[in-house]
């Protein structure tokens, strides 16, 4: 219960009172939001006199991540932006907000709506969040990536909230003749003691504005909280069980139908010539044909025969971009590019090591998918977009037609992971109703996903490490990937805030993106990581923690061979050297709820990783099992190899919004981590890669998550949240590495450990598309 005459010392933020029916309360994103939460590096201790950390550290100065990290530069650009974004409350009571960022399971909108909730004082089953659709006036402000919504949306969120229920109360107290003092709130309810009450929605139109105005309100304080910090299950939990959540291929449009592509048998290849296109029209339910920029267009009654005409189909193609590509050519061309190590080993041990990560699909479980409906004079679109302005200048720049002409609704997806990020099959959707002249819902199959969508680069990561005397002297790392594409808001954000930016030099996107990202959290001395990437032409992108996973890998393993080096436990070692308190409480956390150094049986070993981004902190532990009779284990149609039997996460997310989605981000992170070490990439041969299909891309599967996964979420450590989204991929993937390490006494170099086998007969390059399957109950288990 609220009493909207107390108020706390915090901080407010300008809101305003918008002319609208029923009471509408918006609030300024960027500026507010950037005001309220100043860049918070995760806090570092010096080289001596600290607890825990010994004269022999040598500090390390504190690299630009620890100073402004992506996060930051994601508010900093926002900064200029005049748009609003506006909670309306109506007539039965309920409050609804249309949220300027993307769900894709991660579990937003229900944060968003635990903030209303708290603020309002309404049940959380009285809040709607929708998806805003594209709107361009917020500039640089609808952008979901960099584990960043919580953190820019929290503050404005609230503030609007606050202003709402402040705004209710005045209006009863006005109506009722009584100070607002002596009224409170609850459960969507004004009360003047016990003798009157009024709901919500019989104040919301009293309560509206005729004119926008502004106005302000206290936020509640952290002591006061009933909703916000406690674990809730998601908004749309019952929907999503018994199936009545809508995906981006459950929404109908009218007379859009099924469309599918036949695509080329290298990346990004063209069409040539179609040889038989009258003949495939006249095939059941087809109604359409249509060459497009790397195939040719099918519409049809039904995705089956969709799938039936576009085999049919006879192409000549054109090359595409990277024929001829392969994993050794690549790795080869990668390796070349390298940067040469700046310190050199006088009089002096050191540690020189390289790693390997194959490319990875960023894949979600739905599988692409548009509808798109583009008329002479406008176009419709829904898709699942996590920059839909972008996505709109685009396709209105393809169709020729104004950018406020195209409408870009943006749907929930079924995963992204980097994907969504990215509107290759919006604007491919688009393409496809412009030539055909009709609505179409265009889904890619399974193998257009996997072989023309979008990757993690191959990359390499080669540390070198000199250290005498019990000190690390000094940390190189050179990472050397093929390109990443930052074409998807990124660029624009690095490009408007330049100049007060914490990085020297003349840095491309990538680069200055990979400083904004990585950090080492130990004093290591005289400590540099630099990126370079060859401009290979594969279809590349963000994938789920950008480049930590990769590089937080390469350097635990080396921390590893360090403390082995020097004699030292591998959790002391960290101990010794860790820069930073928060990471040193969820190490200690970590070490005693995982038992560390219990007792294993030979070919099992335990192992740990630690990772500070986006301004939250997480220790993983886990144990590997590498027995023969483990690895050896026989599952018919299934990758198998060592098996990760605990795990144990512990994370420091600042404010925790909702503990229960935050366990939910640390499990979903771990898994992805665990398949990008043991099981899952893409093998590159002549200009394509090989997988097709989920069958052949080996992502974590029942028989290999471990028997045992457990997330402590520590106190919350300040009143704001960190970043959750990515943060728990890379320190998960650097336990099992180091955990593999300790187990098979090797130090691996090579990501996956089982991409040099082949486990899979690949799909023909042609057709495309594979025939659906017939024979499921003979494949059940």
């Amino acid at each position: 219960m609220a009493d909207p005459s107390h108020l706390p010392d915090r901080r407010r933020v300008l809101a305003y009172l918008l002319a609208a029916p029923t009471l509408a309360v918006g609030v300024r994103l960027g500026a507010d939001g950037l005001a309220g939460q100043p860049a918070e590096a995760v806090g570092t201790t010096g080289a001596t006199g600290t607890a825990g950390v010994t004269e022999a550290v040598i500090p390390s100065l504190p690299q630009p991540e620890n100073l402004f990290d992506l996060g930051d530069l994601q508010n900093l650009v926002a900064a200029p932006t005049a748009g609003m974004i506006t909670i309306q409350v109506h007539t039965d009571g309920t409050a609804s907000f249309a949220v300027p960022r993307a769900e894709v399971g991660q579990g937003m909108t229900t944060a968003i709506a635990m903030m209303i909730a708290e603020e309002m004082d309404l049940p959380l089953e009285k809040v709607r969040v929708a998806l805003a659709d594209a709107r361009p006036e917020l500039l640089m402000n609808q952008f979901t990536g960099g584990s960043n919504s919580m953190r820019s949306m929290y503050l404005p969120v609230r503030t609007a909230a606050a202003v709402a229920r402040h705004r209710l109360v005045a209006t009863a107290a006005a109506q009722w003749g009584v100070a607002a003092s002596a009224l409170t709130t609850e459960d969507g309810v004004i009360r003047h003691g016990s003798t009157r009450s009024a709901t919500y929605g019989s104040l919301a139109e009293k309560a509206a504005s005729a004119q926008v105005r502004t106005a302000s309100a206290p936020l509640k304080s952290r002591d006061d909280f009933t909703v916000l910090g406690t674990p809730r299950n998601r908004i749309d939990a019952l929907e999503i069980v018994t199936g009545r959540k809508k995906f981006g291929m459950d929404h109908d449009v009218p007379d859009a139908k099924p469309t599918m592509v036949r695509r080329p048998p290298t990346i990004n290849g063209t069409v040539q010539a179609v040889h038989n296109a009258d003949a495939v029209l006249r095939m059941p339910g087809i109604t359409d044909v249509a060459t497009v920029e790397h195939g040719v267009a099918v519409r049809g009654a039904t995705f089956g025969q969709c799938i039936d005409a576009l085999r049919a189909l006879e192409v000549t193609w054109g090359r595409g971009t990277v024929d001829g590509e392969s994993d050794g050519t690549v790795l080869r061309k990668i390796k070349a590019a390298a940067l040469p190590m700046i310190v050199p080993p006088l009089l002096t041990k050191k540690i020189d090591a390289e790693f390997t990560f194959a490319f990875a699909s960023n894949s979600p479980l739905e599988p692409d998918n548009a509808i798109a409906d583009v008329r002479a004079d406008r176009a419709e679109i829904w898709a699942s977009l996590k920059v839909p302005i972008v996505a709109q200048q685009d396709i209105a720049a393809r169709l020729g037609l104004p950018q406020k002409a195209v409408t870009v609704h943006v749907v929930e997806g079924g995963g992204s992971f980097g994907r969504h990020l990215f509107h290759d099959v919006a604007a491919e959707a688009a393409e496809i109703s412009q030539k055909m002249g009709k609505p179409v819902k265009l889904s890619w199959s399974r193998t257009d996903n996997f072989r023309q969508g979008r990757t993690h680069p191959m990359c390499v990561s080669r540390v070198r490490a000199t250290y005498a005397l019990g000190s690390v002297l000094s940390y190189e790392q050179r990472h050397t990937g093929s390109q990443t594409d930052f074409g998807h808001g990124l660029g624009e954000m690095i490009t408007s805030a330049a100049a007060k930016l914490p990085v020297a030099g003349n840095l491309t996107f990538a680069e200055t993106i990979f400083q904004l990202t990585q950090s080492t959290p130990y004093h290591f001395g005289a400590t540099t990581q630099l990126l370079n990437e060859v401009p290979l032409k594969f279809n590349t992108g963000s994938m789920r923690n950008i480049y930590s996973p990769n590089v937080a890998c390469a350097r635990e393993l080396v921390v590893d061979q360090l403390a082995a080096k020097m004699g030292k436990d591998p959790v002391e070692f960290r101990r010794t050297f860790v820069r930073d308190e928060r990471l040193r409480a969820v190490l200690d956390r970590a070490v005693e709820e995982g038992e560390w150094g219990r007792k294993l049986p030979a070919g099992m070993a335990q192992g740990i990783g630690l990772h500070a981004e986006y301004r939250g902190a997480v220790a993983t532990l886990v144990e590997i099992d590498c027995r023969p009779e483990t690895v050896n284990r026989k599952i018919r149609d299934a990758v198998t190899g060592p098996r990760v039997t605990k795990a144990l996460i512990v994370v420091d997310a600042g404010f925790a919004i909702n503990p229960r989605g935050l366990e939910a981000q640390m499990m979903g992170g771990f898994n992805d981590a665990l398949a990008m070490a043991l099981t899952s990439s893409l093998h590159i041969e002549n200009g394509l890669p090989l997988e097709g299909s989920w069958d052949n891309y080996f992502y974590t599967r029942q028989w290999n998550t471990p028997l045992e996964l457990r997330v402590v979420v520590m106190p919350s450590t300040g009143d704001k949240p960190a970043g959750a989204g990515e943060l728990g991929v890379a320190p998960a993937f650097a336990a099992i590495a180091c955990a593999y390490a300790r187990a098979t006494d090797t130090l691996p170099t090579s990501f996956p450990i089982n991409h040099g086998t082949l486990s899979f007969d690949p799909l023909p390059r042609e057709p495309s598309t594979p025939q659906s399957p017939t024979d499921g109950l003979d494949r059940a288990f």
